[in-house]
């Protein structure tokens, strides 16, 4: 049974919400409207970053701080938006003169880092193709990604170059220009790569932002599948309408309100709203360089003086474990909205928010592939603690079945558990899976786009998730392919077969677990247990690697050899087994 709705607001210090009556912001919104809310190109056309930099300094806030970066001895440096729009234009010269064409790749393996924010705002800018990238993959994920993206530029760190470019360099033909965010003390360039600062120093400081339009690819987001290779999902210029409009009407971000976003810049959210949607509204972000630390995020949160905080329930969780006392020892004053995004946020969370900080945690969803949020819990509406919330003004979202003939019903009841389905028309709906038309077609049935999330909509609109209907893994807000982990697996010279799953976790949602069947002749031990982590976590990095790994003398498999990965979860959890006709004998 769902906690009660925590009816709020506010307090005498805070702003108007952008959003007031639901209902009324539905009526009255066309996406049409949420364009002209930008300034588009002066020569017609859209770019984002344009909308990110250079309309927020013809706005007169140049000299507004961007983003304030604060690392681990907390020593602070701030970015204006005439800073970033000059870096950004150092670097669109910079691509320029390298001879990186239109439309080409961009990759970054950076953390939250200045040199990011230039990357990323400067290659969109310039009308070629930004692809983030998770700084703790191992090699092999990154090669993946880079060949899927043909990443012509790579920008990261001597460090990060040495233990995990390096070694798939040579596998990485596209791969022309390496640019180095350096260290002190970094000694001499590794061959074939350049310094970022020298080039960027070297460069123009005016560059014209490109003449894109609304509907030219300009980021490039990696999410899993249940199999096969990741899923390179593009987004264009457009996706900065719909970032832009829920970056007002969710996030309610005002010009100049201290924003701090947590996610990492190599997951779509940290670039959405991380980066472009802040932005483009004109926030004061803040930037901690350091990975999570309870006593750290509350310093932060105290002495920033944030007023929108958007998390993960991972972190969330942490928090909880840690304790109240921690939390309760500073006073936040200023924070009026807290938001979540990753995976579900159960109520019990929401609730905590509550106890500690005076408000709830407003839980959001969306996907890489809808380019922004979709579901919300709204700041002037009640929250229902558990709910992911309501459809965004502009979207039409429904609960649907397979019916006959495998064509699509849209549940009328509420209560009824069904599939998420997506009307598409919304400007940051993904336009392909990279290289896989087939694919993205299948994503689409009877004009709807199938989300994969099962999902039940109650009598006021508000959607309940109930689960996955694929296997893909979420852990800590990160979509994990199963099938990445096993080939990594069965690369090792003792494995025969691997079948691997998301298991509960209480910190990150889910914990992946491998099973694996040995090669005849090979005796099970710890001393191999531990080859094998240490394996996945050279390969894979600690993030995507297994957290347990099990022997299995036969693996449930079809008898046409697919290892039955929903029969692995089911014995694990102790679940129905359901259908077995398929399995073959033995396993």
């Amino acid at each position: 049974m769902p906690a009660a709705a925590i009816h709020k607001l506010t307090g005498s210090q805070h702003v108007a919400p952008y959003l007031s009556d639901y209902d009324a912001a539905c009526r009255a919104f066309t996406w049409e409207s949420a364009r002209a809310q930008l300034a588009g190109l002066p020569g017609g056309g859209l770019n984002m970053g344009y909308e990110a930099l250079d309309r927020q300094v013809a706005a007169g806030r140049g000299a507004c701080v961007a983003a304030r970066f604060i690392d681990r001895q907390w020593r602070h440096s701030d970015l204006t938006y005439a800073d970033l729009l000059e870096s950004c234009s150092r670097f669109g010269n910079l691509l320029q003169s390298l001879g990186v064409a239109r439309g080409e790749c961009v990759a970054t393996l950076l953390g939250r880092s200045p040199e990011l924010f230039t990357v990323v705002l400067g290659t969109v800018r310039a009308g070629r193709v930004c692809s983030s990238l998770f700084f703790a993959f191992g090699p092999e994920p990154l090669k993946t990604r880079l060949q899927l993206g043909r990443a012509r530029v790579l920008v990261t760190s001597d460090e990060l170059y040495r233990r995990k470019v390096a070694p798939i360099r040579a596998a990485l033909p596209d791969l022309q220009h390496v640019l180095l965010v350096r260290e002190a003390n970094a000694g001499e360039l590794p061959a074939g790569t350049a310094d970022l600062a020298q080039l960027l120093g070297a460069s123009g400081a005016q560059c014209a932002p490109a003449p894109t339009r609304d509907a030219e690819v300009a980021l490039l987001h990696f999410t899993s599948g249940t199999t096969g290779k990741p899923k390179g999902v593009t987004l264009t210029h457009a996706a900065v309408i719909a970032q832009h409009a829920t970056a007002k009407l969710v996030l309610d971000l005002h010009p100049q309100e201290t924003y701090w976003c947590t996610a990492d810049p190599g997951w779509v959210t940290g670039i959405a709203y991380g980066v472009i949607g802040p932005l483009t509204r004109g926030a004061r972000m803040i930037i901690d360089r350091e990975e999570f630390e309870p006593q750290r995020w509350y310093r932060i949160l105290a002495e920033e003086r944030v007023n929108v905080w958007y998390t993960a329930p991972t972190a969330i969780r942490m928090l909880m474990k840690a304790g109240t006392a921690l939390a309760r020892a500073r006073s936040y004053p200023e924070l009026r909205l807290m938001l979540s995004v990753g995976e579900p946020l159960n109520a019990e969370a929401v609730l905590w928010g509550t106890e500690v900080f005076g408000i709830p945690f407003h839980d959001t969803w969306w996907q890489t592939e809808s380019g922004a949020i979709m579901i919300a819990n709204f700041y002037a509406c009640d929250v229902l603690p558990g709910a992911m919330g309501r459809a965004i003004p502009g979207v039409e979202i429904r609960v649907v079945r397979r019916g006959a003939g495998g064509r699509l019903e849209v549940i009328e009841s509420p209560e009824e558990v069904g599939e998420i389905a997506l009307r598409p028309g919304w400007p940051s709906m993904f336009s392909a899976y990279l290289g896989d038309e087939q694919r993205y077609r299948a994503a689409f049935i009877d004009g709807w786009y199938l989300a994969g999330d099962l999902a039940r909509r109650d009598r006021a609109g508000y959607f309940w998730f109930v689960g996955r209907a694929d296997d893909v893994i979420k852990s800590a807000g990160h979509l994990i392919s199963p099938f990445e982990i096993e080939s990594c697996l069965m690369s090792h010279a003792a494995v025969a077969q691997v079948g691997v799953i998301g298991v509960p976790d209480p910190i990150a949602g889910q914990a992946v677990k491998a099973f694996v069947e040995l090669k005849d002749g090979v005796a099970q031990s710890e001393e191999l247990r531990r080859s094998l982590m240490a394996h996945a976590r050279r390969l894979l990095g600690a993030a995507v690697a297994p957290r347990e790994i099990a022997f299995s003398a036969a693996l449930p498999r079809t008898r046409s050899g697919k290892i039955m990965r929903r029969l692995l979860r089911a014995r694990e959890l102790g679940l129905p087994e359901g259908d077995l006709s398929t399995l073959e004998a033995g396993t």
